[in-house]
């Protein structure tokens, strides 16, 4: 789903969209790397869940997309300040009217297979999202048409000016450029077929993904002869494994052993800010959680700090907006103290009494489950039983999907520009509106803020978008956590970014 983390860097989620290109300009970043890079054997990495599948088009499961952030390619992707700079595309121009994009494609790129990957992969890649109604159709919601005139030349044309189009087009995988025949033989599920550093050789489920270098890579080649990924849920087993040399990286580390971690130095431990957020969502398609008084109520009845303390250990921030604090995007916004007496007068004038709340979370979001034990106590002073249901996360999607649920815990993971923290989640009918909060005036400042090309008008258009948003309770947002990641003291070349992208490329690993 996902989108740069580096160590010991601010937040920097700045207007990525046109990445310095003024309209009627010319962009030229051709960063050809040179080839090179010796084998450095395979490098173990535990993440915290399986991967639901691979079609970088269809899954939004963050364990996903740390597999393919080193399978795939996109058009442009976001540096380590999380400014989009190139990667299949090595420049661009935009019309005066900023209403036409052309980009030149980097030449001499494959596929895995060795299969040339042209403008006419770019185009079907892109019409898929969009005639398919895919999870990122709605980042193209201004794009009129995508065409290829040349191999080397893709132009989209849209209908309106979008200031992030490139973190659109760039800001994580499930924009990836696909190969047709590995859509159409339904393999890309399991045995996907990239441009990018390696390729997937196995997939065992229950068990690994073994990825073996791409040799036809069109950058610098990967020193790492590969990179397996084991699903390993527990963070004390993921710690153990690391400690005892099985894996050489993880970031499924239990938090309240980071600090020590950190001290101790026997391996590599790093922290820093990220540009996630987590919440609560309560279904609005239900009675009473339709009345904005309900929600509102549940609002004042948590404690922010303590659920924090005890999903992150002090590895994250409280906050009641989706956007974290050091973010240009950052709006000071918390109207919502901790007031039991307050929920239960809300309560009241809904006339909810003995109120009984279905809330679903996911073992292989761990943090979901000790969150969600904070709020049932939390919510038991006020009135509210809470039902914890737990579920894997293959179980936790269907059920989100069909809207069976109360109320359900989730983070948001690697947004880039502020049409990512609000559009697809609190848009009437956005993608990823499940709970079903509907209010015209968000519509209509959500659709104004994304082509909105002036940034100051811009950034008073999502405030105010973001206060309503709050105010109505949709998402009862609850904080932003840290990225922390650890390493074996043999990996070198590792970068942990704020947007969670996990980038094994430049990674050597001592024999």
């Amino acid at each position: 789903m996902t989108r740069s983390r580096i160590v010991a860097a601010a937040l920097a989620v700045a207007l990525t969209g046109l990445a310095g290109c003024d309209a009627g300009d010319s962009v030229d970043v051709d960063g050809d790397a040179t080839a090179g890079g010796s084998a450095g054997g395979t490098l173990t990495a535990a993440i915290g869940g399986e991967p639901d599948q691979l079609d970088p088009h269809r899954t939004s499961a963050y364990y996903s997309f740390e597999v393919l952030e080193n399978v795939y390619d996109t058009l442009v992707e976001p540096d380590a300040d999380l400014k989009m700079g190139p990667a299949l595309a090595t420049k661009w121009t935009t019309s005066s009217d900023q209403l036409t994009w052309t980009f030149t494609l980097r030449e001499g790129v494959t596929f895995s297979d060795g299969s040339p990957l042209t403008s006419e992969d770019v185009v079907y890649s892109y019409q898929r999202i969009i005639r398919e109604k895919l999870n990122a159709a709605y980042k193209f919601a201004t794009v009129k048409s995508v065409t290829g005139p040349d191999p080397a030349t893709v132009v989209v044309a849209l209908t309106a000016p979008t200031p992030n189009l490139l973190a659109n087009l760039g800001g994580f995988k499930g924009v990836a450029i696909v190969e047709k025949s590995n859509v159409e033989s339904g393999a890309i599920k399991t045995r996907p077929v990239g441009s990018g550093p390696f390729t997937v050789a196995s997939y065992t489920s229950g068990d690994t993904i073994k990825l073996t270098r791409n040799d036809a890579y069109w950058g610098q080649k990967p020193k790492l002869d590969g990179v397996t990924f084991t699903f390993v849920k527990d963070p004390t087993v993921a710690l153990q494994n690391l400690r005892g040399g099985e894996v050489q990286w993880t970031d499924n580390l239990p938090p309240q052993q980071v600090p020590a971690l950190k001290e101790a130095g026997e391996v590599a431990v790093t922290t820093t800010p990220s540009t996630d957020y987590w919440y609560l969502a309560l279904n609005e398609g239900r009675e009473p959680y339709d009345d904005v008084n309900v929600r509102r109520a549940v609002a004042f009845a948590l404690d922010r700090e303590a659920i924090t303390k005890a999903a992150k250990f002090g590895q994250a921030t409280a906050n009641q907006t989706a956007i974290p604090r050091g973010s240009s995007w950052y709006y000071d916004y918390s109207p919502y103290r901790h007031d039991p007496d307050q929920a239960r007068q809300l309560l009241g004038q809904a006339g909810v009494k003995g109120l009984t709340l279905d809330l679903m979370v996911t073992s292989e979001y761990p943090e979901t489950v000790s969150a969600a034990q904070v709020i049932a106590a939390q919510l038991k002073e006020v009135g509210i039983t809470v039902k914890i249901r737990t579920l894997d996360f293959a179980q936790w999607l269907d059920e989100q999907g069909r809207g069976n649920f109360d109320g359900f815990l989730l983070g948001w993971l690697g947004n880039i520009d502020p049409d990512e923290f609000y559009y697809a989640q609190h848009r009437t009918g956005g993608t990823f509106n499940f709970h079903k909060y509907s209010n015209p005036t968000v519509d209509t400042l959500l659709d104004q803020a994304r082509t909105q090309t002036d940034a100051g008008v811009r950034k008073q258009t999502y405030e105010r978008a973001a206060k309503q948003i709050v105010d109505d309770a949709s998402y009862i947002y609850l904080y932003n956590p840290d990225v922390v990641q650890g390493w074996s003291r043999k990996v070198t070349g590792y970068q942990v970014r704020t947007d969670r992208a996990i980038r094994f490329r430049d990674v050597a690993l001592a024999r």
